[in-house]
């Protein structure tokens, strides 16, 4: 299920956040190259693919049809999910509609075999799901990997740490961008897991957090009434 909502698609079209409310057809139909992206991408996976259009309320009825039109055009169904305004009741036919492609015969297909090097699964990644053209790796990179595969560690599954704002590792390159390099600086061995993590770009792991938490506005009344939680 790949969840999906006008104000991204709208985003990756070229809209400034500042305008994001006002009714734009014509840039959500441009960023769904990004959705599409995504979509081919699951779909190169053998596995059923959903989108789940999560509903704004400034979302216009032509948006969220136009949305489903581009879907319904690469053979994928897209469900309006209206939770925010109707609780389970906005996800029934969403969920009907999942359980329903479970169901089907499908034999996934991985993106690379498990014994492959660290720099191949890579490569396989950058190039088949991001769309870029190749990979560098920083000093320490390089070095982490001559370590690895002294441990035999070059062969354990790779997580990719990026951005979620792009495919590639820059924030600012929306849409569905092609030929760019992605820049792997250094890993992460997760090794109680078996896994290592590929940091990319200038991405952070741990988020940054405000001074004062939102949960510093939020209180609950002695009749269970909740405020400060929008």
């Amino acid at each position: 299920v790949i969840v999906a909502t006008a104000r991204a698609l709208k985003m990756n079209g070229g809209v400034l956040k500042t305008n994001l409310d006002q009714e734009n057809v014509t840039a959500v139909a441009e960023g769904y190259k990004n959705l599409q992206k995504h979509i081919k991408n699951m779909q190169s996976y053998n596995v059923p693919v959903v989108v789940a259009i999560n509903r704004f309320t400034a979302d216009t009825d032509a948006e969220l049809a136009k949305i489903q039109e581009l879907c319904q055009a690469d053979g994928v169904k897209a469900i309006i999910a209206n939770v925010w305004a109707e609780g389970g009741k906005g996800a029934v036919e969403l969920a009907t509609e999942v359980l329903a492609r479970v169901e089907e015969e499908h034999e996934f297909s991985p993106l690379y075999a498990s014994d492959d090097e660290l720099t191949v699964k890579i490569d396989k990644i950058v190039k088949n799901i991001y769309g870029g053209a190749k990979v560098e790796y920083g000093p320490k990179a390089k070095r982490q990997l001559k370590e690895f595969a002294k441990y035999g560690w070059d062969k354990l599954p790779v997580c990719m740490a990026k951005t979620q704002y792009s495919l590639s590792d820059n924030a600012k390159l929306l849409g569905a961008p092609q030929g760019f390099t992605i820049h792997v600086r250094e890993f992460v061995p997760k090794l109680g897991s078996q896994f290592v993590v590929a940091l990319t770009g200038n991405v952070m792991t741990m988020p940054g957090l405000p001074k004062v938490p939102a949960a510093d506005g939020m209180d609950l009344a002695d009749d269970g009434t909740i405020s400060g939680l929008y």
